[in-house]
């Protein structure tokens, strides 16, 4: 039996296989430059969807306000 094809989910349609497991974990954020990998990797969650062209299109995004943009709630941006 092949261990990642085994533990796919069944909603995992685009793919046959799951290396990484399902779920939250927590990390505590120690520096400037691993808040901004974490913001990067949210802004560009619509975007790898399909639902926008960039981070800023998404009308539910932080990164409106990050692109200096106003936004539907106040981001705050200093940590």
């Amino acid at each position: 039996m092949e261990l990642p094809a085994f533990f796919k989910r069944t909603h995992k349609q685009e793919t046959t296989h799951q290396v990484w497991e399902e779920g939250n974990h927590p990390q505590i954020i120690e520096s400037e430059a691993v808040m901004h990998q974490k913001l990067d990797y949210i802004h560009q969650n619509p975007v790898k969807r399909g639902y926008a062209d960039q981070p800023e299109y998404w009308r539910y995004s932080s990164a409106r306000n990050y692109a200096g943009q106003a936004g539907l709630i106040e981001a705050i941006r200093a940590w």
